[in-house]
């Protein structure tokens, strides 16, 4: 990553973190929501983007897919971001990023899943989060998506 005045590019930084992370994520609930719930790739963004259109992304075929998959990918980017503004004010998150990566992750899965989700168009789930599909979003919010942004910021403070 190249640097201007000794200070480190905010926007590769937090590119990188988002779309390593988006990757990272993306492919888990691919996997994760495939195999326990027989979910496919189109439906399953389909649903991300149903938190725009409601139930009519399940309709919209390729262009609600895409719209679900550039959702995803913003709310990665986004997470990016805030890990990284908040690195600049308190240094720890960079240096320490196995212990605030994960912890960042978990900050993230509660935001979304309690804040996001409730105030968007996403039909209301009918039945709690099963056991295995909690430990899965935990697990891939921690390591998925904390990890990674806060190991490229890390890197980032380095250069």
């Amino acid at each position: 990553m190249s640097s201007i005045a000794g200070r480190p590019k905010a926007f590769e930084t937090i590119l990188v973190g988002g779309l390593i992370a988006g990757i990272l994520d993306g492919f888990d609930a691919v996997v994760y929501y495939g195999w326990a719930s027989g979910v496919g790739p189109t439906r399953l963004f389909q649903h991300i983007a149903s938190g725009l259109l409601g139930v009519k992304a399940f309709s919209g075929g390729w262009p609600t897919t895409f719209l679900g998959v550039a959702c995803h990918f913003a709310i990665a980017i986004g997470a990016a971001a805030v890990f990284y503004a908040a690195s600049l004010m308190i240094p720890f998150l960079a240096q320490k990023p196995w212990i605030s990566g994960p912890v960042f992750g978990l900050c993230v899965f509660l935001v979304m899943h309690n804040i996001v989700v409730p105030l968007s168009a996403v039909a209301p789930r009918k039945t709690p989060m099963a056991g295995w599909e909690l430990a899965d979003q935990l697990f891939s919010h921690m390591f998925f998506v904390g990890l990674p942004i806060a190991l490229m910021a890390r890197r980032s403070a380095r250069t």
